[in-house]
């Protein structure tokens, strides 16, 4: 089965943090105009993915909010909700988590056997476990939601996962909605970490869209397509 369209989400402050330093209140990047896009998102993807580290962070249920969203996902012969999916590497994870009680099907990719065993045992009835094959998790884990039927993923964070993604060239776009804020603080949380890049340091994204939304800007990149001069 072929491998699902990867769509990277994520809003950021201007200097490149998702968040402020670990432990303080969840800063708000986006707007109620942008949410509700990002709403639309949802409801266009088949599933959504975020790392176990944003589970364990933030506590998301990840929803598709709007009424009317849901009822055409089902008139179109979908699920109400896309599948919820996050990857794991040591099955450690919260039965009490929102993310497992909210929502259509939940599924954990864990990368290893003691960490799917472990998963199980935590989760139980919760959620589906399936045990990623040996080797580069990513390129297994989106090979497995292909094979589940997965077309669009939508992968909402976050840094790390974003980061590696990105790294393996397995993303085919970026959005990334820039926030007027200016963060600051040397330990909170990047969008982006250092890494191995396609191209390295030179090669510029394909820029596919600029949209102003109220006080916020969406870039839209396609990470596949680089270049190393200005176009």
């Amino acid at each position: 089965m072929p491998r699902p369209y990867v769509l990277l989400s994520a809003a950021v402050s201007l200097d490149g943090h998702l968040d402020t330093r670990p432990g303080e209140d969840r800063l708000l990047l986006s707007n109620a105009e942008d949410f509700d896009r990002v709403d639309a998102e949802r409801a266009a993807s088949d599933a959504v993915l975020v790392g176990a580290g944003t589970l364990r962070a933030d506590d998301p249920r990840l929803l598709v909010g709007s009424p009317e969203r849901r009822a055409a996902r089902v008139a179109a012969g979908k699920p109400e909700y896309p599948l919820k999916v996050t990857l794991t590497r040591t099955g450690d994870l919260d039965p009490g988590w929102r993310f497992w009680h909210h929502g259509g099907g939940k599924l954990v990719l864990a990368d290893g056997d003691a960490a799917a065993a472990r998963a199980r045992a935590r989760l139980g009835s919760l959620a589906t476990v399936e045990t990623l094959p040996a080797g580069p998790p990513w390129p297994a884990a989106l090979d497995l939601l292909g094979a589940h039927g997965v077309e669009r993923l939508m992968v909402e964070g976050g840094g790390t996962v974003h980061t590696q993604l990105l790294a393996a060239g397995l993303a085919d776009e970026l959005q990334l909605v820039v926030a007027p804020l200016l963060v600051g603080q040397p330990d909170a949380v990047r969008m982006l970490g250092p890494a191995d890049y396609p191209g390295g340091p030179a090669a510029r994204l394909r820029l596919l869209e600029v949209r102003r939304i109220g006080d916020v800007v969406l870039l839209r990149y396609a990470p596949k397509d680089t270049a190393t001069e200005p176009r």
